[in-house]
């Protein structure tokens, strides 16, 4: 099975003005059909120029851009035009023609005949929810939120793979920008389409790609998905344009559980009697014990409270077990973990894979270990502010709580009477 071939690639792409004056150097990328890329950097970073390369708006003075597998230097820049769509910031309707004529446009210049037409215009705007009789007005009878709609979907009307998007959104207002970014990313999903959209907005490139790509003098920084951005800021550039806040924030947001958690929880098996849950409990001095079969499924807890009241009654584990227990997947995002720890006021949380099979535990002591981290770095940094004793008083905590809650990585029970433990 051959590899689909991308809708978009550059090949060592260069832009030089006259008099040496660099716009873009060097960029290589390759884009791939229903991708949703958004150029990102400050203000003279060659961001839009190299879009505008894409439609030959610009001509690139090195290397090659191939769309659909050719040479666009080779088309005809007017042909190719009319087969990618374009959305600016300031819209660009025509005003002395109606939203239908607007909309029609390029359909028009490609001989499509009226009823076509029509039924394209009409399928449009139901799209963008407004209503049909809208396509008899005029731009200047529109809000400008209404009229970057249908700057939106005459980009589509040609049934065009490939949008070109030049920060469509600056020039509105908060709500108004916040509802085209939605509008557009849900036409983009259902249609397919491939967007390259231009942005100095972070948070829109984080909410809106699939991937981003960092520039910055002409030249490409880091090119990877917004999960990858988050973790792993190719340089101190990459890091300023993310900001603090958003890094601070995107820990929880793109770390999963099995990254944070630990691992060798102490557990027992439902058999077990209640004598033997004791001993357990007081040799890796902790108050409750979780409950496996013999495959390492997690089955329940049972804690000192629930021994003490039917140490009497009972005779193993399985008798006074509680099944009612929270865990999480391994997979799943330590943010969620975190509203489930707090709201609920849990020690610790298990954490188990698709299966059910126990494979750890995240506890409040390691989600403040991450919040240290993320906001103060590594503790032995010289050039460290915070208070010298921090790293002590971090590492004693967390010992602690990891000492209560598991066993020592790589030590196996040897006590007879729980030899049979799970230790998973």
């Amino acid at each position: 099975m051959t590899e689909e071939q991308p809708i978009l690639v550059f090949k060592d792409v260069e832009k030089v003005y006259r008099g040496g004056n660099v716009a873009v150097e060097h960029v290589n990328l390759t884009i791939h059909k229903g991708d949703f890329v958004c150029l990102i950097g400050t203000s003279g970073s060659g961001k839009t120029t190299t879009m505008r390369m894409i439609n030959r708006m610009l001509e690139p003075t090195g290397g090659e851009i191939l769309y659909n597998g050719a040479d666009i230097h080779k088309a005809n820049p007017v042909e190719l035009r009319r087969h990618i769509g374009y959305v600016i910031q300031n819209i660009g309707l025509m005003p002395h023609m109606t939203i239908y004529e607007n909309i029609t446009l390029v359909p028009k210049l490609l001989k499509w005949p009226e009823e076509k037409r029509r039924e394209k215009a009409e399928e449009l705007i139901k799209l963008v929810e407004l209503p049909e009789d809208f396509l008899d007005r005029y731009p200047s009878e529109l809000s400008g939120g209404q009229q970057q709609r249908i700057g939106v979907i005459r980009a589509l009307a040609a049934n065009q793979d490939l949008i070109l998007m030049d920060e469509p959104f600056g020039a509105l207002d908060p709500i108004t920008r916040e509802s085209l970014q939605e509008l557009v990313k849900n036409l983009q999903e259902k249609l397919g389409k491939t967007v390259v959209f231009v942005t100095h907005d972070m948070d829109e490139a984080l909410k809106l790609a699939t991937q981003i790509v960092v520039m910055d003098g002409g030249h490409m920084i880091q090119n990877a998905t917004p999960e990858e951005l988050l973790r792993h800021p190719a340089n101190q550039f990459v890091e300023n344009l993310i900001g603090e806040d958003r890094l601070i924030q995107a820990r929880a947001d793109v770390t999963t559980v099995a990254q944070i958690m630990l691992k060798n929880p102490v557990s027992i098996t439902p058999g077990r009697s209640l004598g033997d849950a004791i001993r357990l409990m007081r040799k890796r001095r902790v108050d409750t014990l979780l409950v496996t079969d013999d495959d390492g499924y997690l089955k329940g807890f049972i804690d000192i409270e629930s021994l003490d009241n039917n140490y009497k009654r009972a005779t193993s584990v399985s008798d006074i077990m509680n099944t009612r227990i929270f865990s999480v997947v391994s997979d799943t995002l330590l943010r969620d973990t975190v509203d489930r720890i707090l709201k609920r006021g849990l020690k610790y949380v298990p954490v188990v894979n698709h299966q059910g099979q126990l494979q750890g535990i995240v506890t409040r002591a390691a989600l403040v270990d991450m919040v240290y981290d993320t906001i103060w770095g590594d503790s032995d940094d010289e050039t460290s502010e915070h208070h010298p004793d921090d790293a002590a008083i971090k590492e004693n905590s967390n010992a602690a709580m990891a000492e209560k809650l598991t066993n020592p990585v790589g030590t196996k029970a040897t006590d007879p009477d729980t030899s049979n433990d799970k230790e998973v």
